[in-house]
């Protein structure tokens, strides 16, 4: 994980996360060979509490299943109903390594002046792949791949300053003396 980062905009609970995504040469071989691979990008809020276990707040995730298909030599990356063709692998590479101001929860979920400690990870989901293809039973280090939980801390607080509104007031105008 490169960057983690909270922000609170218009009643939501942004998140935005970087990941250091490279594919080994033995999932890229696997990929061209037309296994898919699943990759989750996982996020938990929770809030520290003296002497009791942590408050989970929320907690977030998505799955990519990434395929390619040696008809169109194209790259395929699908979550849920929604996909994205890409040319390259680097493409891919990109676009899962990255998640851009993606909500999960309502600003009113937390409270304010409250630090939480949530850690944000991307891995590979072994147990969405084909069954002929246990990588998880291989020793291999280049068929392993999970980044480790990456904390970061987060406090929201109230807007320092908010706008004024007065009425409409007419000119006053300073008589010469």
């Amino acid at each position: 994980v490169t960057s983690a980062s909270l922000r609170l905009e218009e009643g939501d609970v942004l998140l935005s996360a970087g990941f250091d995504f490279g594919l080994t040469a033995a999932l890229e071989q696997a990929l061209d060979k037309g296994v898919p691979l699943y990759f989750t990008v996982d996020f938990d809020l929770s809030r520290t509490r003296f002497l009791w276990f942590s408050e989970k707040v929320a907690e977030w995730s998505i799955t990519y299943r990434v395929s390619y298909s040696s008809l169109t030599r194209q790259y395929r990356v699908s979550s849920g109903p929604l996909g994205q063709a890409f040319e390259s692998l680097d493409g891919v590479e990109r676009f899962i390594g990255r998640v851009a101001s993606r909500p999960f929860s309502r600003a009113e979920d937390l409270s304010l002046g409250v630090a939480y400690d949530p850690p944000v990870r991307l891995t590979l989901d072994f147990n969405q792949l084909p069954k002929p293809f246990p990588f998880n039973s291989l020793p291999s280090p280049e068929c392993q791949f999970c980044s480790h939980w990456y904390p970061f801390g987060f406090t929201p607080f109230p807007p320092l300053f908010r706008p004024l509104t007065f009425p409409l007031l007419p000119p006053v105008y300073a008589a010469p003396l």
